[in-house]
């Protein structure tokens, strides 16, 4: 049977109801299907229905039975056991019945049968309307259950009447309605009671209505329930828990006797609480209000769960939930973010901010001395405050590598960076990739992540100021977008870093030319730290200095380097017997990057008087006063090995000879660390008479001319007939020999493995410079083989 509900003189005997509903029970959804999610369920505590719903969009329930659709509005609802809300950070709606509720069909407080018709209106403005309905089988109830909903509290009561079955009390309720609309004699009476200065008040239940409290029977049971905060409600302390509670006893007629009917409902007002880990939720230990007369009550069983449903212990432990006992006092902890719960991420003032909300479902089993079980149950929605995440930025930066690295952490894990503007252009993340930029994503603790982007101080989008001499600063301006997934809400994160550099200018130096080198100055400078001087690809230092015989002083004030003529390093050009250049030069690098940055060169006339020049391309370049060995020699008469090979240019004592390596008979000789290139000046001596002069074939001197290079500073052995070296050879001169004429006859050529495979791949050099050392001579074999190519060449 179902319930009556009295309201303003009307009791209604649910009967009718039930008997319309189940004559309906095989009504059909409308064949308007919901166009969003759905859930509806049976729940340990009540019928639970979740509608997802568009943004900006609030549904409309209507509890639907026999005698009409009765829309569930915020008064309404309390009253007739339905907790309506709408969770718009959510994006749904929930409505949870009670399984007494009002429109419900009740079959011997078994099966239940719930009728609803959803409106929801889609962002155009459409209204869309769909049918649900749920069959609930429930398993017994307690004699005693106390329900604490969000918007009402309920009692209900199994009167313990001796009668054999639910119709005769279905009987009795109704004769005793029709005596109460006959006589002037209330059949049915409510007295609330409460303690303090207000006596208690006895009234019809009407009367009851009309201040907020609500009477209905059942099948089986008397149902009380009532919105919190209502006249004749009292707020207690109950070990240090505040707790509301209200007090009624219903009386009604039965035959010769008067039935009465204590109906108590006691709820922790406890809103819950965030230690940054847990919600947690208090409740007195054993719910003394509900104790009634001289009963005591203990408690047998504590379960929690979520939205209506109270889950097993291991699944409680799973999920973290727990339930602790301190000082009479159970507190009910769930984590966050744990499962059951919901966790929603938004942007509040440009801030990401993320709450967790849980609707705890709390249930726990007392018995009194006569062990009569009493259920209080208890439904509190619990959220955390809005938790910002604000990113933090940090300036990673590090001058040596002049690039901007800029760290960008507490991304939560459902966001992604979208794009980031370098002082105000914006480029998207695929396209900074593109264009060479890095953009890294890292994992940090607590499910967080954290990008880290990477600017050259050279980019284009960087800007440069000039602060003072040498210094400069660099600065970018970062706006970093991100979007929340996935409903792509963006909010930003500005970064602003700068470096100051020491941006100094190379050194420059003042040279200036002398009678037998080139000499290089300069006065130190507070950041001469950031620059090497070398010479070619050898950085100058006091050893390569003291190597090569450079003159170089070095104080704390001035820098000094006196280039001998004829040391490593010089360039020779336009040589003639009266004079020629030669050019040094030093390169300054950059100290850590080994980039050249400036280069200073000198380019002096100096007067010939002798010299050998080795170049790097492949020329040997003599010049030599033959006539200090032999007084009588005629240089214009002076040739090489190749008889066709004659001076350049002669005067009355000196030869000019330049020709290739390869020609003019020039030998060669290869061992593990050196080539040596090799050929003759050959002059005879002049004899006269007192006619006149007479040459001799009979005595003629030699003069040796070699020119040494490492092999591994040589490209190739002339297989492509082209000559290169990454360093200018040593030359040397020997003296003169005295040689008969036979020894003058041109070698012939022999065959001799004279290259390594290894040779040819060396990584060949700018030609440098040319240079003339006659104070030093490789080890070389007097007796080593020479070859010769065609015409006495290679």
């Amino acid at each position: 049977m179902a319930f009556g509900f009295v309201s303003g003189g009307l009791l209604l005997l649910l009967c009718a109801v039930t008997c319309a509903l189940l004559a309906s029970e095989n009504a059909q959804q409308s064949s308007r299907l919901p166009q969003v999610p759905i859930v509806v369920e049976c729940r340990t505590l009540s019928l639970f229905i979740s509608v997802d719903i568009p943004p900006g969009s609030e549904p409309r329930f209507e509890a639907v039975d026999a005698t009409g659709a009765y829309p569930i509005t915020e008064s309404y609802g309390p009253q007739c056991g339905y907790a309506y809300s709408v969770q718009p950070l959510l994006g749904r709606a929930v409505l949870r019945a009670s399984y007494f509720s009002c429109h419900t069909d009740n079959q011997n407080d078994e099966v239940f049968t719930f009728m609803f018709g959803v409106f929801i209106m889609d962002q155009s403005g459409k209204e869309s309307f769909f049918n649900v309905s749920k069959t609930c089988s429930m398993p017994p109830f307690s004699p005693r259950e106390v329900t604490c909903e969000e918007n009402y509290m309920e009692v209900s009561v199994r009167p313990d009447l001796p009668c054999p079955t639910a119709g005769s009390i279905k009987e009795d309720f109704s004769a005793a309605y029709a005596v109460a609309q006959s006589s002037a004699v209330q059949t049915w009476q409510v007295i609330l009671q409460q303690e303090g200065p207000r006596s208690s008040a006895v009234m019809s239940t009407e009367d009851a209505a009309t201040l907020g409290y609500f009477i209905t029977v059942t099948p089986g049971r008397l149902v009380f329930r009532t919105t919190f905060g209502q006249p004749y409600a009292s707020v207690k302390m109950v070990n240090n828990v505040a707790v509301e509670v209200i007090q009624a006893t219903v009386f009604f007629k039965r035959n010769w006797m008067v039935v009465m009917v204590d109906l108590v409902a006691a709820c922790s007002l406890d809103e819950g609480s965030f230690d940054g880990y847990k919600l947690h939720w208090r409740t007195p230990a054993v719910m003394t209000p509900l104790v009634v007369g001289p009963s005591e009550l203990r408690s047998e069983y504590i379960g929690m769960g979520v939205d209506s449903e109270v889950i097993n212990e291991e699944d409680a432990t799973d999920r973290g939930y727990s339930v602790t006992v301190n000082d009479e006092v159970v507190d009910s902890s769930i984590p966050y973010a744990a499962e059951g719960g919901i966790r929603k991420s938004f942007v509040m003032d440009n801030v990401y901010n993320e709450m967790y909300m849980v609707q705890l479902t709390y249930q726990q089993m007392f018995l009194d001395q006569h062990g009569v079980a009493t259920k209080h149950n208890a439904v509190r929605q619990m959220a955390t405050p809005p938790i910002p995440r604000p990113p933090y930025s940090v300036n990673q930066t590090t001058l040596e590598e002049r690039v901007f690295q800029v760290y960008l952490g507490n991304i939560p894990f459902d966001v992604e960076l979208v794009s980031v503007a370098l002082n105000g252009q914006e480029i998207s993340v695929l396209t900074a990739a593109q264009m060479g930029y890095s953009i890294t994503r890292v994992s940090e603790e607590n499910n967080t992540f954290a990008y880290i982007l990477r600017v050259p101080f050279e980019d284009q989008f960087v800007v440069k100021q000039y602060i003072s001499e040498g210094y400069f600063e660099y600065s970018l301006e970062i706006k970093w977008t991100l979007n929340i997934m996935p409903q792509m809400e963006a909010y930003y994160h500005y970064s602003s870093v700068s470096a100051f550099i020491i941006d100094a200018l190379p050194p420059v130096f003042d040279s200036m030319c002398a009678d037998n080198g080139i000499s290089f100055m300069k006065d130190h400078h507070q950041y001469d730290y950031l620059w090497d001087i070398a010479i070619g690809s050898y950085t100058l230092t006091p050893q390569l200095a003291s190597e090569r015989g450079y003159i170089l002083n070095n104080d704390s004030a001035t820098f000094i380097l006196d280039v001998p003529l004829f040391t490593i390093g010089y360039v020779y050009e336009d040589i003639t017997l009266q004079q020629f250049y030669g050019t040094f030069e030093l390169l300054t690098k950059n100290a850590q990057t080994l980039a050249i940055e400036q280069t200073s060169s000198k380019r002096c006339l100096f007067q010939t008087t002798e010299l050998l020049v080795c170049s790097t391309d492949g020329v040997m370049t003599v010049v030599s006063d033959i006539t200090k060995a032999v007084p009588s020699a005629v240089p214009a008469r002076t040739t090489l090995l190749d008889r066709r090979c004659r001076p350049q240019e002669t005067d009355e004592a000196r030869v000019l000879f330049s020709f290739g390596l390869n020609t003019c008979g020039t030998r060669f000789q290869v061992d593990h660390q050196y080539v040596t290139y090799e050929n003759e000046m050959i002059f005879h001596e002049l004899y006269s008479t007192d006619t006149r002069p007479v040459i001799t074939r009979d005595v003629a001197y030699r003069v040796t001319l070699r020119c040494i290079y490492p092999v591994r500073g040589i490209e190739s052995l002339f297989v492509d007939r082209k000559f290169s070296a990454e360093m200018p050879g040593i030359g040397q001169i020997k003296d003169p020999v005295k040689v008969s004429p036979q020894m003058l006859k041109p070698m012939q050529p022999q065959k001799q493995s004279i290259m390594n495979p290894s040779f040819q791949s060396a990584v060949a050099r700018k030609p440098a410079d040319y240079s003339r050392v006659s104070q030093w001579t490789p080890p070389l074999d007097e007796y080593a083989q020479w070859s010769l190519g065609p015409n006495g060449g290679f």
